[in-house]
C-alpha cells in the first residue's frame, strides 16, 4: 500500500523539527559557519515553531539570525555545580572559579575591542581589568606571568573557539602558554553579543550576596497571580525534565509536586513529542530517557578505564544501601585493580592512582544524579539502583543475559 505524499511530508517535517530541537538542547549556540552548520540551517528553517514551543514550555528565548542561533537557556535549579564548563576532550579539566572569572574578563575585553585580537593583547586587557579592587577583595588576582595562569586563559579561549565567538587566524595556544608565541583571532561580534543569557544586564543588579544576585539575574517577572505562578512552575519543571538526568520528587516544593502530579502526563508528552525522549516514571521521580543516547554530556556506562571503574563503583555504591566514604571507595578500587587491572590503562594501576579515579567516578555519578557527594562521603540516590548487581538470570531456550546484568542497565540515560 502506497503512503500518501502528504503523510510522508508531514513525517519528514516532524523528523526535521525534532532534529533541530535536539541540536539546540545539545548546543544552545549554533553558528552558520561552525561544525554543525547543517543543524543551524534546520533551526533557522523551523525557527518560528521552535521559538513558540520554548517560549510556552520553558520560557527560554530563541534568537535566530543569519550568523547564529542562540537558545538562551537558564537551568531549573541554580545550585547544581556538577556540569562545569570544559575544553573539548576527556582529559580537559573542569572550569574553576578562576577560569570563570577569566572568561568574564575576556568577554568584557572582547566586547570593547576590535574585529581582530591577538592573545597577548587580550591578556594585557585582562590583567588591567583584573586590578579592580573588588576582585582583589575577593582574592582574585591575575598577572598571567606564570605558565598555569596562561594555561587558564588558553582554556578560556578554546571554549570561545568552540562556541564560535573566536576564529583562529594564525598561531597556536600551546606556544603562547609556553611563552614562545602568540595567536591571532577574528572576533565574531554578533555571536559574542548573544552569549549573555540573563533577562537583565548584570550591572543592573544591586543585590549583594551571590545567591541573591543569581536569583535577580534569572527572575522573569513578579508572580502576582495564580496564572503567573503556575506558568513559572511549568517552566521550571520542563527545564528540569529537559536538563536533569533525573527529576526527584523530594527536590520539589509542595506546590511544584502538586502541579507535577496533576500535569505529569501533559508535560512529559509535550517533551516526548518535540524531542523523542521517553518518560520513565518511578516512585522516586521521573527520567526522560534518550533512546539515541545523544542528549547528554555524561554517559553511563562509558568506554575506557574510567568508564569501567565508574560502573564498578556504581554497583558497589548501589549495594551499600547508605553513605560510603572515599577511603572505602579507594580501597575498593585497589581491590578491583587486582581483578581487572589487566584491562585498565597503565596509569590507573599505579600506586596512589585510586584517589583520582574515585574523584572522577564520583563527579560522573553526581552529574548523572546517581549520587550526592557531601564532604568525604558519597550518598546513593534512588536511580543508582539500576546499576545494582543482581542474581544471575538464565532464560531458556533464548539467548542468555550476562550474569548480574539487569536489562535496565543497558538503557541509555541522560
Amino acid at each position: 500500500m502506497t503512503t500518501p505524499l502528504a503523510e510522508v511530508l508531514d513525517g519528514q517535517r516532524a523528523a526535521n523539527l525534532r532534529k533541530a530541537a535536539r541540536a539546540l538542547l545539545k548546543e544552545p549556540l549554533l553558528t552558520a559557519d561552525g561544525p554543525r552548520g547543517d543543524e543551524f540551517r534546520l533551526v533557522r528553517q523551523y525557527a518560528t515553531e521552535l521559538r513558540e514551543w520554548f517560549d510556552r514550555n520553558t520560557g527560554w528565548p530563541l534568537r535566530v539570525d543569519t550568523d547564529a542561533a542562540r537558545l538562551r537557556k537558564t537551568p531549573g535549579t541554580l545550585d547544581d555545580s556538577t556540569h562545569p564548563a570544559r575544553e573539548a576532550g576527556r582529559a580537559a579539566q573542569p572550569f574553576t572559579r578562576r577560569r570563570y572569572v577569566l572568561l568574564c574578563l575576556a568577554l568584557a575585553a572582547l566586547e570593547r575591542g576590535e574585529a581582530q585580537v591577538a592573545l597577548g593583547r587580550l591578556a594585557e586587557q585582562v590583567v588591567l581589568d583584573a586590578a579592580d579592587p573588588h576582585l582583589a577583595a575577593a582574592g582574585i588576582a591575575f598577572t598571567l606571568e606564570k605558565r598555569d595562569e596562561r594555561g587558564d586563559l588558553a582554556a578560556v579561549v578554546r571554549v570561545l573557539l568552540r562556541l564560535g565567538v573566536l576564529r583562529r587566524v594564525a598561531g597556536d595556544e600551546d606556544a603562547y602558554v609556553a611563552g614562545a608565541g602568540d595567536v591571532l583571532y577574528d572576533v565574531k561580534r554578533r555571536v559574542l553579543a548573544g552569549l549573555l543569557a540573563t533577562r537583565i544586564g548584570p550591572s543592573m543588579v544591586t543585590a549583594a550576596g551571590f545567591e541573591d544576585r543569581l536569583a535577580k539575574l534569572t527572575t522573569q517577572s513578579a508572580l502576582d497571580s495564580d496564572e503567573l505562578r503556575f506558568r513559572a512552575i511549568r517552566w521550571k519543571l520542563t527545564r528540569r525534565l529537559l536538563d536533569d538526568p533525573v527529576l526527584y520528587y523530594d527536590t520539589l516544593t509542595e506546590e511544584e509536586l502538586a502541579y507535577l502530579t496533576r500535569q505529569r502526563g501533559f508535560l512529559t508528552a509535550r517533551i516526548a513529542e518535540l524531542t523523542g525522549l521517553v518518560p520513565e516514571v518511578r516512585a522516586e521521580g521521573i527520567a526522560m530517557v534518550d533512546p539515541d543516547d545523544d542528549l547528554t554530556d555524561a554517559r553511563m556506562p562509558e568506554q575506557g578505564t574510567h568508564g569501567h571503574i565508574t560502573l564498578l563503583l556504581a554497583g558497589h555504591l548501589a549495594a551499600a544501601g547508605g553513605p560510603v566514604g572515599r577511603d572505602e571507595l579507594e580501597r575498593r578500587v585497589r581491590e578491583l585493580a587486582a581483578e581487572h587491572g589487566g584491562f585498565w590503562s597503565k596509569s590507573a594501576r599505579e600506586p596512589g592512582a585510586e584517589a583520582e579515579l574515585v574523584e572522577w567516578a564520583l563527579a560522573r555519578l553526581a552529574a548523572l544524579g546517581l549520587v550526592t557527594v557531601t564532604g568525604r562521603e558519597a550518598v546513593p540516590r534512588p536511580a543508582l539502583a539500576r546499576y545494582a548487581v543482581g542474581e544471575p538470570v538464565v532464560k531458556e531456550p533464548g539467548p542468555r543475559r550476562a550474569a548480574g546484568t539487569k536489562a535496565s542497565e543497558r538503557r541509555p540515560t541522560r
